[in-house]
């Protein structure tokens, strides 16, 4: 939605920086600012007439700042949009990627990749327009306490010159003018897009992981903790972030789930803090109460079908398998399990 008729086609993680960029400079909090609850007015370019719209957005700090997420609802004479855009924090380059979804098809665009540099926010990708190669540019500024200011533009000549397409000037109002969905299943689920409205809320998790993948490793690490999991668009999407420990270490991750509604499947997204990067999503649907989702990866230098399986998602106690198959699925290794009971509600 953001980028209007581009298509993306690679995801560009060199970023276009201006001369004497402080690449080292550690901005975890850059975006603390956004907290809270923000008016919008949005202005964007569609065949070459500006159209107008207003709106709110909730911004969610996640992973103590090192992510966060919001919400995004507004219309105008150009109709309704509602989007999201997930940022995350690489504590090892310093750099934040930027992830933006539309509820109309559930599905991450490629990161706008960068940083902060005396108060200014530049972030980039590489994309195609009419089978054109040009650059995308996100620009934060003229950041206060209760207002800031966002620019989407677009480069056709290598960043020399840039168009706008995307104006956003926020106001930040009074926390709770943004009311989140409520935490309750949906009273039927026919095309599967609240199959994951049963697991919002506070848990208690217990993970059980294998060790070593792909090399007949029968040793595992008990990990415990808890995490959050709430609703996005209604239900159609949510955010599950997650915090265990074991005597190896900790595990800080999180996994956005967008629910595509033109081919009514599930979109499932897992990050790590150690490097805030957004794996290959895991894709897949409900059948009842068991829910199974797909991606190939590369794992230990295997190409990898890799396998998301939830069961027991109306239980006092979902469980959730991860395995791995390197012969096209005819045998699997189960590498991570967990099990989840509620905890108080926070």
């Amino acid at each position: 939605m953001m980028r209007g008729t581009l298509f993306v086609t690679i995801l560009c993680l060199a970023i276009v920086a201006a001369p004497g960029a402080a690449h080292d400079r550690d901005g975890q909090h850059d975006f603390d600012f956004l907290t809270g609850t923000w008016k919008i007015h949005l202005k964007r370019l569609v065949a070459d007439k500006w159209v107008e719209f207003d709106g709110v957005g909730l911004y969610r700090q996640i992973w103590d700042g090192k992510a966060n997420i919001n919400e995004f609802e507004a219309d105008g004479t150009g109709g309704h949009i509602e989007g999201l855009t997930l940022r995350t924090y690489d504590p090892q380059t310093h750099l934040w990627s930027l992830y933006w979804a539309n509820s109309r098809e559930g599905l991450l665009e490629p990161a706008q990749v960068g940083q902060f540099t005396d108060g200014r926010g530049e972030f980039y990708a590489q994309d195609k327009i009419d089978g054109r190669p040009v650059f995308v540019r996100y620009v934060w500024s003229k950041i206060t306490a209760n207002s800031a200011h966002f620019e989407q533009s677009v480069s056709t000549d290598g960043g020399k010159t840039w168009t706008a397409n995307w104006v956003s000037d926020m106001t930040k109002t009074a926390d709770g003018a943004f009311t989140a969905p409520a935490n309750t299943a949906a009273s039927s689920d026919e095309d599967g897009a609240h199959g994951f409205d049963a697991v919002a809320g506070h848990w208690n998790y217990h993970l059980h992981r294998l060790n070593q993948r792909l090399v007949g490793s029968n040793v595992w690490t008990d990990f415990y903790g808890a995490g959050d999991c709430f609703p996005l668009w209604n239900g159609r999407a949510n955010l599950d972030t997650l915090v265990v420990d074991s005597p190896t270490g900790k595990i800080e991750g999180l996994t956005l789930r967008l629910f595509d509604p033109t081919v009514k499947v599930w979109r499932l997204y897992w990050a790590n803090s150690k490097d805030g990067l957004i794996d290959v999503p895991q894709i897949g649907q409900f059948h009842q109460d068991h829910g199974e989702f797909y991606a190939l990866d590369i794992q230990n230098g295997y190409s990898v079908l890799i396998r998301f399986d939830w069961t027991g998602m109306k239980s006092p106690s979902p469980h959730f398998e991860q395995a791995f198959s390197i012969d096209g699925g005819k045998s699997w290794e189960v590498n991570w399990i967990t099990d989840q009971t509620r905890g108080a509600e926070r």
